[in-house]
């Protein structure tokens, strides 16, 4: 094995650059091709079949099955023309990849032979088979008949020659079984909500859509190198290694040039992209050695989900093409930092506003303000489902170290915000105002700068930053679909701000004018979020004992973090709003807790294999060596000089002989700590058991093996260093 790693890493040293196939047109030439958009709509569909898919995009009708075989006429004739020979159904199940079944468009012919072939029903539902997909038991493995249905608001495109549908998928029996499925009831609840909140202040807005801009951060390793660890390939972080003596100390690599190979990599991810209509936009280095981020212009939150669920299979399928594997795990190597995907989320009227930009009048920045101080309020009320949406195995690595958010959700506001809340809970809004202090109030909020995108500073340690014109949730873990905190934080602004129009109202209804109601009632918001308003560093010690001071919840385990979507007042939130019924939530929930537990057991698992077939053995070879250099040394020198030279020899054999008995020992343990856990049957006390009893052993028997790797023989160590994995390109 180490004689593999020299081999492998001689071989990234002595790669030539891989040839890309560069793209001589603008990037607005071919922007687009492979997406069955509006424009190629135009072409191929009847006027009729067109505004019917518009109108199920942009208004939420349904497309009969007439409009649907004639939208699947021209979407296969597209197809074909494009070099398309099957048709799939895409979708999210609670995998957290995404999933495909490829049927040819042929069909048989009436005098034999075959045709090309696509119906408004093949098109509009599909029935894979549901029973390998995990489904929180809502579903039997017997029971395997599940559903795909056509989601017309996002497009269908060509992946290599497939036309490819994006779909929701259901069970029989009509329970949501992916991700897409709540991610849609709850933009349609937060449209609903919103849309009545800005009836307030401008008759003519219809609907609110929620916008995400994702930040995709992620580590490229040699391909060498990454199958020379077993971990990695395994697992998807490193279980094992001492940290490089040089790391991110200097911050070096943040933003400098991008090495050659890498941009070559990132360049075809581009063009990828760009064909499949998805708008990436900034390529840059990150903090840590060999980590980088992609990012694109924000979208309507389904497709922008979409894009980011085809664009992390995108980046594998090209990272491949040059000789890297990519790795999307939240902390695939430790004392540096983890990656995470940071989702910039805001919302936005059918008339072009941003709700989270302030405007040019007192009218537009109350709307501004009201907005703000209702999504503070529900980021209070509902912090831990929040962190429960993005808390995982992966990510709880992740989490409080290294340039990422603790697990203590706050909320950074910034100078100019934070300075207006004040004022407004300084001013006397709870009786009827005087016409001076009426003049006063507006006058002060229409100070608030227009653009105050520069004057926001950016926290970096926040988890739920405001930025200037949308609100950025940092916690969320490279690995995760970002679904799973947008379905959570779309539906928990959605009931606050139903909460706060049935205040608003029955304010005006006892007599209240309708901008002094809105006052009273934001100020009372204003006063009862304090607490989880942090602008200060939330890395720092202290903040833990503060945010402890002021009833900030700080949850470090998975189990328990979780256990917050079954508290009575979630489940009545979810089911109020139409996105999980009680079903359907306890199943999901149920298949994190699984998914929990299978990765701690495959990570015991793989540590104990490597830690007795690799690591052991090297150990013993090289204290086999040491204790024959001992023996040739008494065999020469006099008793008193044999002493002074094997002294240091004598105490790294004993030390070798500690680390050794420690691992064996360590090893059985977890494996006998597996073994009890393994016989419970409720999910959620294994997962307790896992969380409490497994996991640690992962930390001790690694801290024995990384003092290892500082003793043994460099010559002899199995496995590539840290050194070597992030340095070497």
């Amino acid at each position: 094995m180490a004689q593999f790693r020299f081999k492998a890493l001689e071989e990234v040293l002595n790669r030539k650059p891989v040839d890309v196939v560069r793209e001589d047109n603008l990037v607005s030439d071919y922007y687009g091709i492979l997406v069955f958009d509006e424009a190629k709509m135009k072409k191929y569909l009847s006027r009729e079949a067109y505004k019917a898919v518009v109108d199920a995009t942009k208004k939420g009708t349904i497309v009969d099955r007439k409009m649907a075989d004639q939208v699947a006429q021209g979407m296969k004739a597209w197809a074909i023309e494009n070099g398309a020979t099957h048709y799939t159904h895409w979708f999210h199940p609670l995998t957290d990849g995404t999933a495909e079944k490829h049927d040819a468009f042929i069909i048989h012919g009436a005098e034999g032979g075959v045709i090309e072939s696509f119906s408004g029903n093949l098109l509009s539902q599909q029935e894979p088979d549901a029973s390998s997909f995990p489904s929180g038991g809502i579903r039997q493995t017997f029971e395997a008949r599940g559903y795909t249905a056509w989601d017309p608001t996002s497009p269908a495109f060509i992946s290599e020659t497939t036309l490819t549908i994006p779909t929701i998928f259901i069970s029989y029996t009509g329970e949501a079984l992916d991700y897409k499925t709540p991610l849609l009831r709850a933009l349609s609840a937060v449209d609903k909500a919103a849309t009545e909140i800005c009836q307030y202040f401008d008759k003519n807005v219809v609907s609110v859509k929620a916008n995400l801009g994702w930040e995709q951060e992620y580590f490229l390793i040699d391909e060498a190198l990454y199958m020379a660890r077993p971990d990695l390939v395994l697992t998807g972080r490193t279980l094992m290694g001492h940290s490089s003596s040089k790391d991110q100390q200097l911050d070096d690599h943040y933003f400098s040039s991008i090495p050659t190979r890498v941009n070559r990599f990132m360049q075809d991810v581009e063009n990828e992209a760009y064909k499949l209509g998805i708008p990436v936009k900034t390529r840059h280095n990150e903090v840590a050695p060999n980590q980088f981020e992609l990012a694109p212009i924000y979208e309507e939150a389904n497709l922008a989900n979409d894009h980011n669920q085809l664009v992390m299979d995108i980046m594998q399928k090209i990272a491949r093409r040059h000789k890297f594997r990519i790795l999307f795990h939240e902390k695939p190597f430790a004392g540096i930092n983890g990656s995470g995907k940071h989702n910039n989320w805001s919302l936005e009227t059918d008339t072009g506003v941003n709700l989270y930009k302030p405007g040019k009048n007192p009218k537009s920045n109350l709307q501004f303000l009201t907005f703000v101080i209702n999504t503070l309020k529900a980021v209070y009320d509902n912090q831990d489902i929040l962190r429960a949406s993005i808390y995982n195995a992966g990510n709880q690595h992740r989490l409080g170290a290294n340039e990422a958010p603790p697990s203590i959700i706050s909320v950074f506001l910034g100078t100019e915000v934070s300075k207006m809340l004040d004022l407004m809970e300084e001013a006397v809004v709870d009786r009827k105002m005087t016409p001076d202090e009426k003049t006063a109030l507006k006058l002060n909020i229409g100070r608030i700068p227009e653009i105050i995108l520069d004057s926001t500073d950016r926290n970096r340690t926040s988890p739920f930053a405001f930025t200037g014109n949308r609100f950025e949730f940092r916690a969320i873990g490279s690995s995760a679909n970002c679904a799973s905190a947008m379905i959570v934080l779309n539906a928990v602004v959605a009931n606050q701000l139903k909460a706060f129009k049935r205040e608003v109202d029955l304010l005006v209804e006892s007599g209240t004018k309708k901008d002094e109601a809105i006052f009273q009632v934001l100020k009372k918001v204003i006063v009862e979020t304090k607490p989880i308003r942090f602008n200060g560093n939330n890395y720092a010690r202290e903040w833990i004992e503060e945010a402890a001071k002021r009833g900030l919840s700080n949850v470090n385990s998975v189990p328990e973090a979780l256990s917050a979507y079954l508290r009575p007042e979630s489940k009545k939130l979810f089911n109020d709003l139409g996105i999980f019924n009680e079903t359907e939530l306890a199943g999901r929930v149920e298949v994190e807790y699984e998914k929990f537990v299978m990765k701690v057991q495959i990570e015991a698992r793989v540590l104990g294999d490597l830690a007795i077939n690799h690591i052991v053995p090297t150990a013993v070879r090289y204290q086999s060596l040491l204790l024959e250099n001992v023996k040739n040394l008494k065999d020469v020198f006099s008793e008193n000089e044999f002493e002074n030279l094997a002294k240091g020899r004598k105490e790294l054999i004993i030390e070798i002989s500690e680390h050794v008995s420690a691992i064996k020992e360590k090893r059985k343990e977890m494996i006998e700590a597996r073994k009890k856990a393994n016989v419970i049957e409720d999910i959620v006390e294994k997962a307790e058991v896992y969380e409490k009893t497994v996991k640690p052993y992962l930390d001790d028997i690694r801290n024995h093996i990384d003092k290892l790797e500082l003793i043994v023989d460099n010559e002899l160590w199995p496995l590539p260093k840290y050194r070597e994995l992030l340095f070497v390109r």
